[in-house]
């Protein structure tokens, strides 16, 4: 299985599939058949992004993600055969854990140069998509501006801004307030709706964040802890005062090494934190510290990504509220 390092790309090899997928985006946007929503187009490039939008768009706009339920928006390298496949391409190429991005629904339904608008989320997220998103001519909005960057504390890319501000409450409030500001200039007869619906998804949030504060209040100062696979957890613990101690940095699972493991296996055992936990799409990792500590698998966490209707995040606001249930449960139920 290839590894990779770390959420930036080869420059050479990206240069080259950037190329390709704009020559193939300019050719989908100049043959794609006229469609019968005249809404303007909003295009986001991940599915905890779409949901959010969705929130505060309403009836209004037509929003789209690049990523499916289940996929990660992390990392891909798309290679020119695989771009060269066209509607029904899978891209497979360097990606992080295992998952496969289907880029042919950007070709054959909905592409930067088809959109109104593209959100992202910045914070180094998707530099990838950076590289075609300039091919077209709709404005672009990063949801994380004006959040205060925690920088990633090791690996190949210490220092730069960990991408994952959403997973605090706080901080999508900003992403919030971005939407509602882009999505007013859009379509400014509707400027109104968008606020009051941002408005309530805001007021949701505060509900949710208030909601976790008293569950972790009961937490032991020295079991205040959260011991996860990836450091995706940096924004939400910061404003908890949790610690925070994983297997690996950002987007670097090859990072991972045993001298990283006993690490955290020494936190878990020096500090009697009494669950640790994993991220969906990398399931099984820890499974060398709950042997090794006793330690309690307090279960699994969604950061990334959505589940389908049927599973336990199929929402943005469900994704926050099953996270906060878990660890509250693992960390409250565990602790005595």
């Amino acid at each position: 299985m290839t590894k990779y390092s770390g959420f930036r790309k080869p420059a050479h090899r990206l240069a080259g599939a950037a190329a390709v997928l704009a020559a193939a985006l300019a050719l989908a946007a100049c043959s794609a058949r006229p469609s019968s929503d005249s809404r303007p187009l909003v295009l986001t490039t991940f599915t905890v992004m779409k949901d959010m939008a969705k929130s505060i768009a309403g009836d209004r706009l037509r929003v789209e993600s690049i990523t499916s339920p289940g996929e990660e928006i992390h990392d891909y390298q798309p290679s020119p055969e695989d771009i060269r496949r066209g509607a029904d391409a899978v891209i497979s190429g360097r990606r992080i854990h295992n998952v496969r991005v289907k880029v042919g629904k950007i070709l054959a339904e909905e592409s930067p140069a088809d959109a109104d608008l593209v959100i992202q989320n910045g914070l180094g997220l998707e530099r990838w998509f950076e590289k075609f998103t300039s091919q077209s001519g709709a404005e672009t909005v990063v949801a994380s501006k004006g959040v205060t960057p925690i920088p990633i504390a090791e690996g190949d890319h210490k220092g730069e801004p960990n991408p994952h501000a959403w997973m605090s409450p706080k901080n999508a409030k900003i992403y919030v307030d971005n939407m509602v500001a882009a999505f007013s200039k859009l379509d400014p007869s509707h400027a109104k709706e968008f606020k009051a619906n941002g408005k309530a998804y805001k007021a949701r949030l505060d509900a949710i964040a208030n909601d976790m504060q008293k569950k972790l209040a009961s937490v032991p100062q020295g079991q205040r802890a959260l011991v996860t696979c990836e450091g995706a957890f940096s924004y939400l613990t910061r404003d908890y005062g949790l610690a925070e101690h994983y297997l690996w940095g950002v987007n670097a699972e090859g990072a991972m090494t045993p001298k990283r493991v006993a690490a955290v296996q020494d936190s878990v055992k020096k500090n009697r934190i009494p669950a640790v936990f994993c991220e969906s799409t990398v399931e099984g990792k820890m499974d060398a510290v709950v042997q090794a500590t006793g330690a309690k698998y307090g279960g699994t966490l969604y950061v990334d990504s959505l589940t389908d209707a049927k599973g336990p995040a199929p929402t943005y606001l469900k994704l926050l509220e099953y996270d906060t249930k878990t660890i509250a449960s693992g960390l409250v139920g565990g602790a005595s």
